[in-house]
């Protein structure tokens, strides 16, 4: 069983990357009364978060504006240990508090395809889960530190899209 983590007053909750791009590994990371938990995440999930979270921004009056440090305040702490790789990621506002929730749920990869549904509902139970309850403030400042994170990754080859390695770019319109 995954452990499972609540985030009711993070200090700091940012995406970060360890590695070169092209073999960038991201992550999740909240820090609470001193204890900092990482998950492992995709790209693509920093990416849509960022995105979704900046939508719902842009409904609500503007919030505070962040601290002139807010960059840096935003570094991924080290060393990023994942405690586990995050699968489903929703998001809720709760208008009454003016918090908005974050929850993951831990990637399970299960190679039998007939399990019954019992199994299933015990593998669900007993994956990990966090929460994290955030500020506008704090969603604000992290929406542009991720989508800086998630465009300074190599860049698109001009003609498929795909990202350009420094070895080199075997380009699929190239034919």
């Amino acid at each position: 069983m995954s452990a499972s983590f609540e985030f009711t007053e993070p200090d700091l909750f940012t995406a970060g990357t360890v590695g070169p791009p092209g073999q960038r590994v991201f992550f999740l990371q909240a820090r609470q009364f001193g204890a900092v938990v990482s998950f492992k995440c995709e790209k693509q999930q920093v990416a849509a978060l960022a995105d979704y979270l900046a939508g719902l921004l842009s409904d609500l009056p503007d919030p505070p504006p962040p601290p002139a440090d807010a960059a840096d305040a935003l570094a991924l702490q080290e060393p990023a240990i994942a405690e586990w790789v995050v699968g489903a990621l929703g998001v809720a506002y709760n208008h009454t508090a003016g918090t908005f929730i974050i929850e993951a749920e831990e990637l399970l990869i299960v190679e039998d395809d007939d399990i019954d549904e019992d199994t299933a509902a015990e593998l669900a139970a007993a994956a990990g889960k966090v929460r994290f309850t955030l500020t506008r403030g704090q969603v604000a400042a992290f929406v542009p530190h991720a989508q800086a994170l998630v465009a300074s990754g190599r860049p698109p080859c001009f003609l498929c899209g795909l990202p350009l390695d420094p070895a080199g770019h075997v380009c699929p319109r190239n034919n």
